[in-house]
């Protein structure tokens, strides 16, 4: 067993000291981010993965990078993110969620460390002969921590910071893991500049990204609670005209179901990512990968003739 651990470690070095040089790239990355949890949904029973998404509530993410390639198979990313989630139970097909009648926004920065699987690569795009520009596929899976900071609208369209106000008398921490996993793609192009799409999945170890988990604490406050027999009344006007026979409550009181507990929240992203490569100067890297330098030509010998 001993021998087998010096064996990958010293292994490990021996790959750092021939690719460190010369497999780095840092850039910046924009695009999309959607949540799956309490709000929003399809009209039946909650459903996993996209499948019961409100693409309608799709927001914005923001952030940076810095890629390491370990060896030609494997690469380390870390990542910093300003994610932007969002959702609306008016959106909802669902009645229980429409007469629930809550919304949020949440705001998190998330930092992320992802290893990279190459699946797929092509040194030599449109097989020009000069390796100018190549294309690679990789999965991905890590560890990350994200700042979590809720806010519901009032009644009266103020946003409110959901946390202190412990709406379901229950105390959660800002900060939460979580494991992110996904695919991506990127074109090196004139050897220095990457140009990619990357596809991401977060599960995460918390059910309080939209502050609804568990049940009411409080009866009608405008922020926590926000129900009014008014909709009531509508929503189940709707489903009698539907041929619906299943009436919602009268109100939702302290006590009454608010979220579901037994399923944590999530969220992907979509993001494009520019990124600027950074060549390198060792032996290894000329001797093995001179195309990526640009530099094939082999130096001659000048001799004299000795006559």
């Amino acid at each position: 067993m001993r021998k087998l651990l010096l064996t990958l470690v010293f292994a490990l070095i021996v790959s750092l000291s021939g690719y460190s040089q010369y497999y780095v790239d840092y850039g910046i990355s924009a695009g999309a981010s959607s949540y799956l949890g309490e709000f929003g949904g399809g009209e039946g029973d909650r459903r996993d993965f996209i499948m019961d998404m409100e693409l309608s509530f799709t927001r914005w993410t923001v952030g940076g990078f810095y890629r390491y390639r370990v060896s030609p198979k494997i690469g380390v990313k870390a990542n910093l993110k300003y994610i932007r989630l969002s959702g609306d139970d008016k959106k909802s097909d669902n009645p229980g969620r429409r007469g629930r009648n809550l919304n949020f926004k949440n705001d998190m920065f998330e930092l992320t460390v992802d290893g990279e699987f190459y699946i797929y690569k092509v040194n030599d795009v449109g097989r020009t002969g000069r390796y100018n520009t190549d294309f690679n596929l990789y999965a991905f899976a890590g560890l990350g921590v994200f700042y979590s900071n809720p806010k519901g609208q009032s009644t009266s369209g103020e946003w409110v910071s959901l946390k202190p106000l412990a709406t379901e008398g229950q105390s959660y921490s800002s900060f939460n893991f979580a494991i992110p996993v996904g695919l991506g793609f990127y074109y090196t192009i004139d050897r220095k500049y990457r140009l990619g799409l990357e596809l991401g999945w977060r599960t995460t170890f918390t059910d309080y990204i939209d502050d609804a988990s568990t049940v009411y604490a409080n009866n009608f406050d405008g922020i926590s609670n926000k129900t009014d027999q008014a909709l009531l009344d509508e929503i189940n006007a709707d489903n009698d005209l539907q041929g619906g026979d299943k009436l919602l409550p009268t109100n939702f009181d302290a006590g009454s179901k608010r979220g579901d507990p037994e399923h944590n929240d999530s969220y992907m992203t979509a993001t494009v990512n520019f990124s600027w490569a950074i060549r390198g100067r060792s032996k290894f890297y000329r001797a093995k990968h001179s195309w990526v330098l640009g530099k094939n030509k082999r130096r001659r010998r000048k001799s004299r003739a000795k006559f």
